[in-house]
Order: structure tokens, then C-alpha cells, then sequence
């Protein structure tokens, strides 16, 4: 007996089920806190050079805040004052209306930076002085965050087949708790790097391993729904963020903030479950049996546990494949997953360059950045609702072409759009923020349908490895405006596009049963209609 046809007898969308989702809930809200804090903790408030250097104890000193601006400091073209630049001496002729800069000599700023701290209390910029020419220090720290979730997602997938779901969760939340607020109190740049990128490797665990569990214990008719239902804690998370963020304006305090719902984690983890399925597959059928008593249980279906045995679960484990060693290698010694393998990295990677490249970029819009965010935000609910219904009718392969390739539109129509058109801009960008989100939804859905159980978080850690090398690489784009200002929006449109083209090449999983191991990959895929398992 298969073991959909095990979960179908008890119930594969229950109480267990339920309380399985909302215990991870506490969990993944901290996954958009942490992956999107780079947006208030990194913010650059409006800044121009401290001038009090210039205070000869003569003129300067009497003048008012705007006239010593105006001297101290050259204009922009919009006639704000420059961010990085300053005069050598003061330019009194300006006081009388003098626009000419000839003989005026303007330096670098010499003695640091004055901020506006009317939206920001305190943010990396204005701790470290990230700005100027060291602005690629402060884009750098979500970079090495990203490297720490890139590296840190192989890992966890190795770990997480070969021990199993739920260990591996639990050493996931002692540690992104420990090193989110050891990060809260760093006391030098390094420092804080340091302890993001390790935090980051450790949140890749709640990421890959929380999402496979879901997914393992629904049965196949509500597998599409688990896999959206999960998503939506992405939505709560990323509003729970900007509530938090608009009132906690201090990046040190934000950190401890966003990372408080772990401990929550931490006391729920003994109600979370072990997976059946990785269980049966690893030949650990005296444990499987036990969790799928207790599923029956809760989802009032313990009549039908009585043709369910160890035995029974042996027998359907195929213990010559269970006992075998998996590794990374295995996701590329066959033909079938070989190709698996190298398209679904490559969706990985082009759909999470794209989607925080927008979602990174929320002060380039011209709206308050809690309210970008929040927009950002709420779009999100309506497209998941959306997208269940697209993919119960039309399946994951054309769900995710399609939204990548509108994400791709929606770039290369914000490339034509003048700045100073706000409102367009923001429209347009919003439509292209919900349609990525939408890919990333189908992409991780569609990911774990395609992997058998045996290396299911191997193949899920793979491509969580390269989707955080697309999201590390993805911040730094923006610098690219230094060459040309429209290099960064062309590149992450292109992206977007070859990504939906490369998701053609993936086969589709609608109705499909999950395949437990390699073998299964190898043979055309079997259709389960919903019938045959009811």
C-alpha cells in the first residue's frame, strides 16, 4: 500500500493537519522579518556633510540652519543639498542669490555625516556611516546574509534527509534565536556581518525543512491548498514586519523584535510531528506508525488504522531503497533528475533574483517606505487566493511560466515610465511585486512535488542554494546605475523572462502522485485522479 493511499484513509487535510500548519505558523512569520529587515535596518535616511568644521567663530557661526547649507554645501540639480559633497570654505555669495560655482572647490565630506532621523532613529547607514562611498557596505550586509541562507539551505536539506524533519527544525530555531540576538548587539561592523550570515544559514533551515513537512502530510487532493496555505504565513510575517518596524525605528531593537515569535517556536516544537513519509521511506516503520496512529486520532479515523501495521508500512517502504545513503550526488547520477535538477536551479535562481530585486528596491517607487511595504504586502493575500484556484485548473508548469513572464512585462514597462510618474511606477510595480510573489508561491509547491521523498530536502536544499545565491547577487545589481541608471531594471527583467522559459522545460505535477524514490522519476509520471484515492 502506498502512502497516499495510507493518508487518504485518515484523512489527509484534518485536525492534525491544521494543528501542523499553525505550529509552524509561530516559525515562518520570522522568515519575511528576517529576509526583508534590510529595508528599515539598512535604510539610508536623508543625509548631507556635518559642516561644523567650516565655523571660523566669524560669520558662519550666526547664520541659520538653511543659510549654512547653502554655503557649507553644493546644490543638487533638484536644489537638495549634496549627499557626499561639501565646499573646502564657505560660499557666502550664495547668501545673496549667486548661483555661480566657479572658483568654488567642493570636497568629500571631511568630518562625517549629518542625518534625518524623523523616520529613522537609528539604521546601519547612520551607525557606521555606510553611505558615500561605502554604500556597497551597507548593500553588502543583506549580500552576506543571503550567503549565509545560501549556504546554510544545502546543509539543512542534507542534514534534514539523513536525520529527518523535526530535529533538524528544532536545532533551526535554538539557532537563528541565539545568532539574531547576539547580531542585535554587535559592536563593530564585522561583527555584525558576521553573526547575519550565520543567522541567515540557520533561518534556511525553517525555510526548506517546515515547508516539506507541510507538504508530506497532505494528501494529494489538498496538496495544491497546503502548499498556498503555507505561503500565506509569508504575508503575515511581511505585515507583522512593517507594524513592527514603523514602531520600533531602532535597528538594534527591530532585530530582537522580529526575532521574539522563536521562542514560541521553541515551546511548541514538542507538539510538532516527525514525518510519516520520510519515516517509512528511511524503513523507520515502528515511529511511522506510531504518528500516523496519532494523525488518525485527532482526524477521527482510528477505524481505519486497523489494516494499517508496521508490517503493512514495512512492506510499502521498500526497505532495499529506504536503507541507502542519499546524497547530492544521487540528484545527478540519473538522466531524468539530472535534468530535474539543473532546470528547477536555474527557476530557483531566476525567480528569487527577480522578487527581491523589486521587493529590496522599495524606496525607488517615491511612496513612504512603510507604506510601499505594506502595499507590497497586502497584495500578496488576493494573488495566493488567485493562484490556488489557477493551479487546481491549470496546473504548476503553466502557473509558473506565466507568472514569471508578466513579471518580466512589468519591468520592462517600469523601464519607460518616468520617475517623477510616481503613480504609475508604483501601480506597475505592485502588479510585478504580485506576480513574482505568486512564482515564488507555485515555485516551492512545484519544487517538492518534483523531488522523490528520498532526496526530496537534498533536491529542496540544492535549489534553496542557488535561489540564495540569485537573492545575494540580487542587491548588488542595484549599483549598477553607476554605469548606466537603467542597467539594474533591464537585468532583472531579462532574468525574469529566461526564467519563465526555462519553467517550460519542467514537467507537470497536477494530480500527480509524489514520488518516493529516484526510480519513480525515471518512468512516466502515474496520474492519480482524486477518484482512485477516494
Amino acid at each position: 500500500m502506498k502512502f497516499d493511499n495510507i493518508l487518504a484513509e485518515i484523512n489527509g487535510f484534518g485536525k492534525f493537519q491544521i494543528a501542523l500548519f499553525l505550529i509552524q505558523i509561530l516559525s515562518r512569520i520570522t522568515l519575511p522579518c528576517h529576509f526583508l529587515l534590510n529595508n528599515f535596518m539598512a535604510a539610508v535616511p536623508l543625509h548631507h556633510c556635518n559642516i561644523d568644521a567650516l565655523d571660523n567663530g566669524a560669520v558662519f557661526g550666526n547664520l541659520t540652519l538653511d543659510q549654512k547649507l547653502a554655503v557649507g554645501i553644493p546644490a543638487e540639480r533638484d536644489g537638495t543639498p549634496s549627499s557626499c559633497q561639501m565646499f573646502s570654505e564657505p560660499q557666502y555669495e550664495y547668501l545673496s542669490g549667486s548661483n555661480s560655482s566657479k572658483g568654488s572647490l567642493t570636497v568629500q565630506c571631511q568630518n562625517g555625516w549629518v542625518y534625518d532621523k524623523s523616520t529613522f532613529k537609528s539604521t546601519l547607514a547612520t551607525e557606521w556611516d555606510l553611505v558615500c562611498s561605502r554604500k556597497g557596505m551597507n548593500k553588502a550586509t543583506a549580500t552576506i546574509f543571503f550567503i549565509g541562507v545560501m549556504v546554510g539551505a544545502p546543509v539543512f536539506g542534507f542534514l534534514s534527509d539523513r536525520f529527518g524533519r523535526r530535529p533538524l527544525l528544532l536545532v533551526s530555531y535554538l539557532s537563528s534565536l541565539i545568532f539574531a540576538v547576539l547580531s542585535a548587539f554587535s559592536t563593530s561592523y564585522v561583527m555584525f556581518v558576521i553573526l547575519r550570515f550565520f543567522t541567515g544559514m540557520s533561518l534556511a533551515g525553517i525555510s526548506i525543512i517546515s515547508i516539506v513537512l507541510n507538504v508530506e502530510w497532505f494528501s494529494i487532493e489538498h496538496r495544491t491548498f497546503s502548499g498556498v496555505i503555507i505561503s500565506l504565513d509569508w504575508t503575515i510575517g511581511n505585515w507583522i514586519l512593517v507594524g513592527i518596524a514603523y514602531f520600533v525605528n531602532e535597528w538594534r531593537k527591530l532585530i530582537l523584535a522580529v526575532t521574539s515569535p522563536l521562542i514560541l517556536s521553541i515551546i511548541a516544537w514538542r507538539w510538532l510531528p516527525e514525518s510519516a513519509r520520510w519515516l517509512v521511506a528511511k524503513g523507520k516503520t515502528d515511529a511511522a506508525h506510531h504518528y500516523i496512529m496519532k494523525c488518525a486520532k485527532m482526524n477521527n479515523r482510528s477505524k481505519c488504522m486497523s489494516t494499517i501495521t508496521p508490517a503493512t508500512l514495512l512492506e510499502s517502504a521498500e526497505t532495499e531503497h529506504g536503507a541507502k545513503k542519499y546524497t547530492f550526488v544521487d540528484l545527478f547520477r540519473t538522466p531524468n533528475i539530472r535534468k530535474l535538477a539543473i532546470n528547477s536551479g536555474m527557476l530557483w535562481f531566476g525567480v528569487a533574483f527577480t522578487y527581491y530585486g523589486i521587493s529590496l528596491n522599495i524606496t525607488g517607487f517615491g511612496l513612504n517606505p512603510y507604506l510601499t511595504q505594506f502595499i507590497f504586502a497586502s497584495i500578496e493575500m488576493p494573488m495566493k487566493i488567485g493562484v490556488y484556484y489557477f493551479l487546481e485548473k491549470v496546473g504548476r508548469k503553466h502557473g509558473q511560466m506565466g507568472s514569471m513572464l508578466l513579471t518580466g512585462l512589468c519591468l520592462f514597462i517600469n523601464i519607460f515610465v518616468p520617475k517623477d510618474k510616481w503613480t504609475v511606477r508604483t501601480v506597475v510595480a505592485v502588479l510585478g511585486k504580485s506576480m513574482s510573489e505568486a512564482s515564488f508561491t507555485i515555485m516551492y509547491l512545484y519544487t517538492t512535488e518534483l523531488y522523490p521523498t528520498v532526496v526530496r530536502q537534498n533536491g529542496l536544499g540544492y535549489t534553496s542554494f542557488l535561489a540564495r545565491l540569485g537573492v545575494s547577487i540580487s542587491p548588488l545589481i542595484v549599483l549598477l546605475e553607476d554605469l548606466w541608471h537603467l542597467l539594474p531594471a533591464a537585468t532583472y527583467c531579462a532574468v525574469a523572462v529566461g526564467t519563465g522559459l526555462v519553467a517550460s522545460l519542467l514537467p507537470e505535477t497536477l494530480n500527480t502522485r509524489l514520488p518516493e524514490f529516484i526510480e519513480d522519476i525515471e518512468k512516466p509520471r502515474r496520474q492519480s485522479p482524486r477518484k482512485e484515492i477516494q
